[in-house]
């Protein structure tokens, strides 16, 4: 739990540690961090929640006759990055968005999550915890500082220098996440060349994806200052492993875990086994959000170690959930299909008003798929009642649409402009033609 900080003490610290510029960020409906920079004067002005903006500027806010928004910063996400400029330090504050009114301004990331949360509370459940498990690709820059598609190195799963020539890079990243608070768990090289993973402790929700959106703003920086561009694509090279986020998932009851029963065979509570249930059931809908981008579907694909079909198992990694062998406290679920590309606060958001859907209606769980599914055919699949993920972007926004548990979930307005967004981002590309296409039929027609 983060230490929520008076206005006194972010001042003086500001002071202390020689901040001359306060970042005020949000994310858009896309997950694009934003950011209004004021200079430290202005930072007791910030603090009594007095700082306005423009909305109508922002993706998916709201239009030019409505654009006055406040931004509320949450104290407890006070921090000085770690890195120096020129004119001194730089601090941040991730902020809430409030309307004119007082009231918070529902196409706000955070308050989406925050509603969400709401309903697990009044289930009885005090946290969510979620970890998450993000990847990312180091590529070189061109002399104009623009990225290439040349990875920087040749290295595998698990390998360190000299084939993991990011190892130095990744090291600086550890080092200025930790210097930022964060308790990294694990750091190593991924299958494909130039890919790589850094995971963090879990967190309650709100937290957790504020680090999600932070982690990506650090390495991004940390690798531009080593001559590298780092990139959250999902599949940024045809031919080898795409890049996920795997979530792990956990509710409790204060300091109990919910999803423990030591009576089980499997060591699952009920609640447990009905939020996974809840979690099979809205996959198809909360695809279009944990994988919101086109490339997103390059990566779920079979053959890749990314998931395809909807099912889940305790003992292998082909279906969309694993269930970790940890138990007690460390019961968890892990949802797989998730990339780094989504916004954290709708993805977290979307998992947790499935599970809790499930929770909520006591839906049954299948039986675990224990089965390499990659290499069953269509009837074995059909059989047990595997269902494939959605194909493209337009298959799973036309499955969101369809799931009323889910779009009440996000609310109207930003069901209404995401799916506009997702629908341009769809027919912007269904019209391009490729170099594939002129390769495979140029000459043939």
């Amino acid at each position: 739990m983060r230490k929520q900080y008076e206005k006194d003490e972010i001042l003086q610290h500001a002071e202390a540690s020689n901040v001359r510029y306060v970042r005020l960020q949000f994310t858009d409906l896309l997950g694009i961090v934003k950011n209004v920079e004021i200079p430290v004067d202005q930072l007791p002005k910030a603090l009594d929640n007095k700082i306005m903006f423009d909305g109508s500027s922002i993706e998916g806010f709201v239009r030019i006759e409505e654009s006055d928004m406040y931004l509320v910063p949450d104290r407890s996400t006070w921090l000085v990055f770690p890195w120096d400029t020129p004119q001194g330090k730089i601090a941040r504050l991730i902020c809430d968005i409030y309307l004119p009114d007082g009231s918070p301004f529902p196409g706000d990331p955070r308050s989406v999550l925050k509603n969400v949360l709401e309903r697990a509370k009044n289930l009885g459940f005090t946290s969510f915890n979620v970890g998450p498990e993000p990847e990312f690709f180091l590529f070189k820059m061109d002399a104009n500082g623009k990225p290439t598609d040349q990875v920087n190195d040749e290295g595998g799963y698990f390998d360190w220098a000299p084939v993991d020539l990011g190892e130095n890079c990744r090291r600086d990243i550890v080092l200025t996440l930790e210097n930022m608070g964060f308790e990294i768990e694990a750091s190593h090289h991924e299958v494909a060349p130039g890919q790589h993973e850094i995971d963090f402790k879990y967190a309650d929700a709100v937290e957790a994806a504020d680090n999600i959106a932070t982690f990506r703003l650090v390495v991004k920086t940390i690798a531009r200052q080593h001559g590298l561009h780092a990139t959250f694509m999902p599949k940024p090279l045809y031919g080898i492993n795409g890049s996920g986020m795997h979530a792990h998932l956990s509710l409790f009851n204060g300091e109990k875990n919910a999803f423990y029963d030591e009576s089980d065979e499997l060591g699952l509570s009920g609640t447990a086994r009905h939020f996974l249930a809840g979690i099979l059931k809205h996959a198809p809908g909360f695809t279009a959000v944990c994988n919101p981008t086109i490339n997103s579907y390059k990566r779920l694909v079979p053959g890749y170690e990314a998931p395809s079909y909807i099912a889940w198992s305790g003992k292998n990694r082909s279906p969309l959930v694993r269930v970790p062998a940890a138990r007690g406290q460390s019961t968890r679920i892990e949802v797989r299909s998730p990339d780094p590309s989504c916004n954290p606060y709708f993805a977290i958001a979307a998992l947790l008003a499935s599970g809790l859907d499930g929770i909520e209606r006591s839906l049954e769980l299948a039986d675990p798929v224990n089965r390499n599914i990659y290499i069953m055919t269509d009837a074995e699949k059909e059989e047990v009642g595997i269902r494939s993920l959605p194909a493209n972007l337009n298959e799973a926004i036309e499955a969101l649409v369809a799931d009323e548990v889910l779009t009440n979930a996000l609310g109207e307005h930003v069901l209404v402009h995401f799916i506009e967004a997702k629908r341009i981002e769809w027919n912007m590309f269904r019209t391009q033609v490729t170099e594939w296409e002129r390769e495979q039929y140029m000459t043939l027609y």
